[in-house]
């Protein structure tokens, strides 16, 4: 079967479709049929080697997080044919293979009312706008709320979310983006090509930053004294940081280090089903994942799938 790994660490360029062996399920272990991957800008942190504290060093290693597929074969929780969506380690990767094996627990069922492409852009996205609503910001109704990076694909998710919980949203995008959120009824959007979201007159709850370019020690100036400032890209030097910070101020910087739940997959597959807007930017065939890799990088509206 076709799999895609890299041998050192690097750019795109680094990444190769190889032939392996097919993996073997182990009791509590799925075997999927991969449909689709989408990509996540934690994707190239880890084969660049931003992240090697947690990933190691060892090569060959693999890419990919969230995924949709067809189980191949029946278990205690799922049925051979059955359409699911899921989640491997955030650190360890794996997805972009033509099968894969995932513990029963990483895995949902895939609402019907999506695409196979739709629901790989699901789980890392969808898991992480509920963590840092629910768990990191603890966001409440009437809560002040600033989504710097919002067209990208947690601040999707997020600003609906969001706003369906009854925050006050600010959301900051490029040009090509305020159409997006103004039609999710935000309540204010800026342009940063406009405006300096840390120069505006305004303190918030919560200050989300999606883009890996808003710095905790900037973005005090826009936080209340017991607010809470988000980053999604954790790297080592911001954990250090984050947690000496936060040991003394009152002003916390918290950090999203994200694992996969079965309960809030479900709750997930519940939201798609009610409704939920996707946006998926373009979707390139795993024989171009170089290509693939490198259109992610220069910034999309919504995220790239890969479809196998």
């Amino acid at each position: 079967m076709k799999k895609v790994i890299y041998k050192q660490f690097g750019s795109p360029e680094v990444l190769e479709l190889v032939d392996v062996p097919m993996p073997e399920a182990k009791p509590h272990e799925v075997l999927v049929k991969v449909k689709s991957v989408s990509i996540n800008p934690l994707d190239w942190k880890i084969f660049e080697g931003q992240m090697s504290m947690m990933t190691g060093k060892k090569f060959p290693k693999s890419i990919g997080i969230d995924f949709s597929g067809i189980v191949e074969h029946t278990t205690s929780r799922f049925k051979k044919g059955d359409e699911v969506f899921g989640m491997l380690d955030s650190f360890k990767g794996g997805a972009l293979a033509e099968f894969i094996v995932v513990p029963e627990a990483a895995i949902a069922l895939k609402p019907q009312n999506i695409t196979f492409e739709q629901a790989a852009t699901l789980p890392v996205v969808g898991l992480s706008a509920l963590d840092i609503l629910h768990t990191l910001g603890n966001v409440q109704k009437g809560d002040e709320l600033l989504i710097n990076g919002a067209t990208g694909g947690i601040g999707i998710f997020l600003t609906q979310l969001a706003k369906r919980e009854g925050a006050i949203v600010t959301t900051v995008t490029g040009t090509s983006g305020l159409a997006l959120v103004n039609q999710w009824k935000v309540d204010c959007s800026l342009d940063y090509t406009q405006h300096n979201v840390l120069q505006i007159h305004q303190q918030f709850d919560v200050v989300v930053d999606l883009s890996g370019k808003m710095k905790f020690k900037d973005a005090k100036s826009i936080m209340k004294n017991k607010a809470v400032f988000i980053s999604t890209l954790p790297d080592q030097v911001n954990i250090i940081r984050s947690f000496f910070n936060n040991l003394i101020s009152s002003r916390k910087h918290k950090l999203l280090m994200l694992s996969p739940s079965e309960e809030n997959l479900k709750s997930l597959s519940l939201l798609a089903q009610e409704g939920l807007d996707f946006v998926i930017d373009k979707t390139f065939p795993i024989e171009a994942i170089v290509s693939a890799y490198q259109h992610a990088k220069k910034g999309v509206v919504g995220k790239v799938v890969v479809a196998l």
